[in-house]
């Protein structure tokens, strides 16, 4: 507004309306700040004044009491002036017209841009509630694919060892119900810390160990102050399932399931988790697929992380697969290490 007021003064005082680049300041911006008052008055939602009927409404109130603004800080009474002396009513006319007309614009320009700003912005807000409520949908009907995948294997195993070794079954059931009482308060939720997922992975790892016996042998290495990294429930485990299932149990001799947790410097303040799975089974088969677990955990990462989440699989010399999974590292909100930065 003050850039346009300092325009018209500039136009007053080329065009020779016989006042001062001073005087035509004080006139401009006493009118243009009135139209503006004025607009801003209208605006008011009581009125229901659309804006096509504001801006002339402005505009005829504006004019006069910006004259009457100006008397006020010293120049010459122009209405006063008008009444008595019509014959140099058009050159003032032409002036004021002028200055309501540039007025005009900047007011219906300033009200598109307002009001497109603000349609742009409850679009943005909508677009994104919106994909917001999509990935969320996704990442419940991918996280209700995997949960029963552990389930059915264990259920599956516990029916087979009743009828050959019914106390282990049993001891099998104690583990899974331990493992049920630990997950079912978390696996809804929408985050988790990887001292959580390493519990849910422990009683996975025991359980397949009463099956399995000798032929299944598992290290779990984190490193200190990870244990409260924040992580997406159930994105570990389908890793230790792949491996017990793709690895360990098709080889004859079994094998070591590896499980790591580790930090790592990106550059500019940015640091990735990184959690590999390692066994030594059979190794990577041709032909064989992901599967619906790890599909649904680069799925996961897809939504969750974009390109910053990663699932990646490559050979572990001289035998069997290493899963490593890389995503931005973040402190679950309610840990004590998140408490203590607050």
């Amino acid at each position: 507004m003050l850039l346009i007021n300092i325009a018209i003064a500039l136009v007053l005082t080329v065009v020779g309306n016989h006042n001062t680049f001073a005087s035509n300041m004080i006139f401009s911006n006493c009118i243009g700040f009135s139209i503006s008052c004025c607009n801003y008055l209208l605006c008011n939602q009581r009125l229901e004044i659309s804006w096509q009927w504001r801006t002339p409404i402005a505009i005829i109130c504006g004019v006069p009491a910006g004259f009457k603004l100006a008397h006020f800080f010293g120049e010459p009474d122009v209405m006063l002036f008008l009444w008595r002396n019509p014959e140099s009513e058009w050159r003032w006319l032409a002036s004021a017209l002028l200055v309501s007309s540039a007025a005009a614009v900047f007011f219906i320009l300033f009200y598109h841009s307002v009001a497109y700003k603000h349609a742009l912005e409850i679009a943005k807000r909508e677009q994104a509630e919106a994909r917001q409520a999509e990935t969320l949908a996704q990442l419940a009907m991918l996280q209700a694919q995997i949960e029963p995948h552990f389930l059915f294997n264990t259920l599956a195993n516990v029916h087979s060892l009743i009828t050959r070794d019914a106390a282990l079954a049993q001891t099998m059931l104690e583990h899974l119900n331990q493992y049920l009482r630990a997950s079912l308060s978390r696996t809804r939720q929408s985050q988790t810390s990887l001292a959580d997922e390493i519990d849910l992975v422990r009683a996975l790892l025991a359980i397949s160990q009463i099956r399995l016996g000798d032929r299944l042998r598992y290290q779990i290495t984190i490193a200190e102050g990870l244990q409260h990294a924040q992580l997406p429930p159930l994105l570990l485990q389908p890793l230790v399932e792949n491996a017990l299932e793709h690895g360990i149990e098709p080889a004859v001799n079994g094998g070591e399931i590896s499980i790591t947790a580790q930090l790592s410097d990106e550059g500019a303040s940015k640091q990735l988790l990184r959690l590999r799975v390692s066994d030594t089974g059979q190794g990577l088969q041709i032909g064989n697929s992901d599967g619906v677990g790890l599909a649904n955990v680069r799925a996961r990462l897809q939504s969750l992380y974009g390109d910053e989440g990663r699932l990646a699989l490559y050979p572990n010399a001289p035998h069997g697969v290493i899963a490593e999974l890389s995503l931005p590292y973040r402190v679950r909100d309610d840990s004590p290490l998140e408490r203590a930065s607050a």
